[in-house]
């Protein structure tokens, strides 16, 4: 009888031993989303600079199509919660910080460090669609240099471009993603400007847009330089739309390709770097630091707001293209978490 008593006492131990190995489990996968949010003033903040003549500033409607689409899409919202708390599990299973703290921004004096997540250097296969009416004004040689910018700037660590005296060079980081092209479309079509609705993918619908990046080249109009789908939306428009004067080498401030960076950038899940809503919205980035609005033009360092220097040179803000070149380890970080197994682009791997 005591021998059996025993072992019943031993076998509840056991059960009360596992529960709390359960319940530290879970307590360590707790993931904060209060901060998370989708809607932004991306509406009133560009046609505020487009009334106001600021056209020293690039204009990226991302945000503003993310906003048209979730009122378009009532279960987008959910959909993007359910893309973010992934994010932030993968990124806190592997301990290392990634995400701003809730209602704030993030700061440049936490140590982030790339994740190891076993997933190698990522190749996006690319198709291009070409939409002009004389689809051939976009050349072959621009289509090779913005291949050239992209896998340039996604493995690149630019720390000899960065301002001394500052520590953004710690925080610069090669993202280990490489792009290939897997083909061009040309399409001769008359249309002088297409929006930002999409017109353009309805048009010419993306090819297999489970496991290649999609990009339309073609004149977008009302001088906007191009615009991304993020993570999690319709796949029938999913990728990334740029303006022929901006893709790959051309000329002028917007000429060296970084508009592609950006909204590749938004494709992989990254958002502005001043979060479109001044200081009290983050990017859910810890290593980018918060600030009140973008910059455009080059500034000099240090351009201060939110009680801190701007990271004016990040890919994800607005600067001229000469003037930003990085990603931080954060943004790695965030960006890889959405090619991991159950991310929302994981399908991608390995194609």
């Amino acid at each position: 009888m005591k021998k059996v008593l025993l072992s019943m006492a031993a076998v509840a131990l056991l059960f009360t031993a596992c529960d709390d190995d359960s319940q530290t489990a879970n307590h360590e996968q707790e993931i904060d989303m209060s901060d998370f949010y989708v809607y932004t003033d991306a509406d009133t903040d560009e046609s505020a600079k487009s009334a106001n003549g600021k056209n020293n500033f690039k204009s990226c409607h991302t945000m503003v199509s993310l906003n048209r689409q979730l009122k378009e899409n009532p279960g987008l919202e959910k959909k993007m919660y359910d893309v973010e708390y992934h994010t932030r599990k993968f990124i806190a299973a592997k301990g290392k910080p990634g995400g701003g703290g809730p209602g704030g921004g993030g700061d440049t004096d936490v140590d982030v460090l790339p994740i190891q997540d076993n997933l190698g250097i990522i190749n996006i296969p690319v198709y291009i669609h070409i939409v002009y009416p004389n689809a051939n004004s976009i050349t072959n040689a621009q289509v090779t240099s913005q291949m050239d910018i992209l896998n340039a700037d996604f493995r690149d660590i630019n720390t000899n471009q960065l301002p001394s005296g500052t520590t953004f060079a710690n925080d610069a980081t090669d993202a280990e993603f490489s792009f290939t092209l897997a083909g061009t479309f040309r399409h001769n079509d008359s249309r002088s400007s297409w929006g930002t609705n999409d017109a353009v993918k309805a048009a010419y619908p993306p090819i297999t847009p489970e496991t290649h990046l999609n990009i339309w080249v073609c004149n977008i109009g009302g001088g906007i330089l191009g615009y991304a789908q993020f993570p999690g939306g319709n796949p029938a428009t999913d990728g990334v739309v740029l303006g022929g004067d901006y893709f790959g080498i051309t000329s002028g401030v917007y000429g060296a390709g970084r508009t592609a960076t950006h909204e590749v950038g938004h494709y992989f899940n990254l958002r502005h770097i001043w979060g479109d809503g001044r200081c009290n919205r983050d990017d859910f980035v810890t290593d980018t630091p918060t600030a009140r609005a973008s910059n455009g033009g080059c500034p000099t360092f240090p351009s201060v707001s939110c009680k801190s220097a701007d990271m004016t040179m990040n890919y994800m803000d607005y600067t001229y293209d000469a003037c930003m070149y990085m990603f931080t380890d954060g943004q790695r970080n965030r960006m890889r978490a959405i090619f991991a197994s159950g991310g929302a682009r994981a399908s991608m791997v390995g194609n």
